[in-house]
């Protein structure tokens, strides 16, 4: 009988990033990513693709815990 169940499973993935300037106490920030869910299971691969910019390595940086995750719900 096979596992179904997740390797890794990601779910509403955000993350973004202060910008300065504006209005004072105006806080503005740039969506990299901003709801991103998937789920891996045991013998799957996971392929990103996207356009220059559209928050590819943001993902995987975020996942590898590189940058801290604005908001997530993920189960490793």
């Amino acid at each position: 009988m096979m596992d179904n169940k997740y390797l890794v499973e990601v779910q509403n993935l955000q993350q973004y990033f202060p910008v300065a300037g504006g209005k004072l106490f105006e806080k503005k920030v740039v969506k990299a990513v901003d709801n991103v869910s998937f789920g891996i299971k045991r013998g799957e691969t996971l392929g990103l693709v996207g356009e220059s910019g559209c928050g590819k390595t943001t993902t995987g940086r975020t996942l590898l815990r590189l940058y801290e995750p604005t908001s997530r719900k993920d189960l490793f």
